[in-house]
Formats: structure tokens, sequence, C-alpha cells
């Protein structure tokens, strides 16, 4: 989810303390900005710091004057082979195609499990929000094939778009007798997302100031970590017990404008409600009531536009 999806969570969760409400209330906001700092703690940390730490074995850099689909398809494949040869793991960054401050030429690169081939596909030009400005041009190829000659397990969707700032980061490493593992963006959710984390920052919070600090901080992390768990990567919410990432439950796309838009306005409802409940209004407002008109009602209606929407545009 976007940053300002993670802050709101974080928020809600503090709030969920009722003394962390009488506290504000009093002109005490340290739990919510707690709740807000730590709420986008794990991403900050990951973006911020431990994506730097390592730096990919192999690169796949794409002409931004005349894009080569082929040399894309084939440094894919070629990392592969030599994972599989040499028995040990491989980054592969593949960068993005920038045309200026605010234009990228975006393109796909697909894992055909069973066909066992990778193929790139050249994509539209976008702006830096990722709308799409123009189709990819028709004075050369817009996609090609290269063989892998080995199984591929994908801990991710098979299709990896690659369009603005750096460009992901693929590890390949060995999986079975034969085959290969590739992980998407290997340094990102691992232990920064661990609810082991979350708890000792809990403790953290309570020793420096009191509980109701350190259940706002162990809160919004743990927020964090389970509603990032709800769309495709997953992550290491057990580490230091495992270190494996695990598969998110796919319910949604982390970058879907829906799917933030819906996160913070139900996040700010739930504020609104838990500052409701601590201040002794008596107008019978109803917590079922409130979210179903407030929240499920508009954005269930708002999803089925943007379906009919898109039904409409690929007919």
């Amino acid at each position: 989810m976007k940053g300002i999806a993670h802050f709101t969570i974080g928020l809600a969760a503090a709030s969920c303390f009722p003394e962390a409400v009488r506290q504000a209330a009093a002109g005490r906001a340290l739990p919510f900005v707690l709740g807000g700092v730590f709420g986008l703690l794990p991403d900050t940390l990951d973006f911020k710091w431990i994506r730097y730490g390592r730096r990919p074995d192999a690169q796949a850099a794409p002409d931004p004057l005349a894009p080569d689909m082929r040399a894309v398809a084939e440094a894919v494949a070629e990392t592969a082979r030599r994972v599989r040869d040499t028995g040990r793991p491989l980054d592969l960054q593949l960068h993005t195609v920038r045309l200026s401050a605010d234009r990228w030429r975006s393109y796909e690169v697909v894992f055909d499990l069973a066909r066992r081939c990778v193929t790139a596909r050249l994509g539209p030009v976008v702006d830096t929000g990722g709308r799409p400005e123009r189709a990819a041009p028709a004075d050369r190829p817009v996609e090609s094939h290269a063989p892998l000659p080995m199984p591929v397990r994908l801990d991710y969707t098979a299709t990896i778009r690659v369009d603005i700032l750096d460009g992901p980061t693929v590890r390949m490493e060995p999986d079975g007798p034969d085959g290969i593992a590739l992980l998407f963006i290997p340094w990102h959710r691992r232990w920064s997302h661990s609810l082991a984390l979350s708890l000792a920052l809990g403790l953290v919070g309570w020793a420096l100031w009191d509980p109701v600090a350190g259940g706002a901080m162990m809160s919004a992390h743990a927020a964090h970590a389970l509603a990032d768990q709800a769309g495709w990567l997953g992550g290491s919410l057990f580490w230091p017990l495992s270190k494996r990432r695990w598969p998110g439950w796919g319910l949604w796309r982390s970058n879907d404008p829906l799917v933030n838009l819906a996160a913070v306005w139900t996040s700010g409802l739930l504020i609104f409600w838990n500052l409701y409940a601590q201040s002794g209004a008596a107008t019978g407002l109803h917590p079922v009531g409130l979210f179903f008109w407030g929240a499920l009602a508009p954005l269930g209606a708002l999803a089925l536009w943007r379906k009919r929407l898109a039904a409409r545009q690929r007919s």
C-alpha cells in the first residue's frame, strides 16, 4: 500500500486504545504520533535503508532510444542458467526506461511456467503516476521470447511490470535438483515486517513512555504487516522463527488506487468512531450502520462503477 494508507492505518490502530484517545483529548497526542510513525516504519526501513545493502549480480537495462526486448528476455534467461549451473543465488535488476523527467517507457517480463520461457513485452509510455499516454511503437518488435530450460517456482505473479523510478530486483536461487525459485524484490517485507519486531517495539515503547505508547507502536507496526499480507507478495511474519517470506492472501494489489482509498477512508471512519465512543455523546450512533453506510456501501458502489467502466472500455 501507499504511505498515506499505512499512515492512516497506524493512526487508526492507536485510536483503538481508549486511554490514547483520553490522552489526546487532554493535549498529549504522543500515542497517535507514534501510531502514524510506526505505521510507516516497515516500508521506511525497506525502501530507505535495506534495499541499498546489496548490489545486483546482473542487470537488464534497455536503451531509451531503442529498447530491445530481446536483450531483456535473454538477460533473464541467462541469469537463470547461471543460477542452475553454479548453484548459487543471483540478483537481477530490471532497470526502467526513462524518457524525460516525467515520462517512462514501460515493459513487462512474463514467466510462462508451462512452456518454460520468459517473454519481455514493450508497453506504453507512462507518467510517474503510472498512467499510460501512448502505445508502444509499431516500428520495432514489441515482444521477444527466450527459453528457460528448467522448472521455475514463483513467489509472486507471473507478470512483472517495469515502469517508473529504478525498477524491481528479482532474486533467482536454486530450487530442487534442477529448478530455480524466483523471488520478487527479495529485500522487501523480511524482518522489517515481522510480528516479533512488532512485539519488541511495543516493549520499547512501554519502557520509554507507558503501556499506551507501547501498545500504539506495536499495533501500528503489526497492522502494517497484516495489511501487506492481504496482497500478493506476503511477508516474513514469523521472523526470526522462520526467515521465509510467506505468500500473500491475494485479496488485492497494493498499488490499486481503490484499495488505498478504501484503507484511508475506512481508517478515518474507525478513528471517528473511536473518538465518538469516548466522547460520551448520547446520539445513539451504531457502529454497524456507520461502517455499512459510511464505508461498505459507497466503496462497493465505486468498485462496481469502476468494473463496469473497465468492461465498457474493453468492448
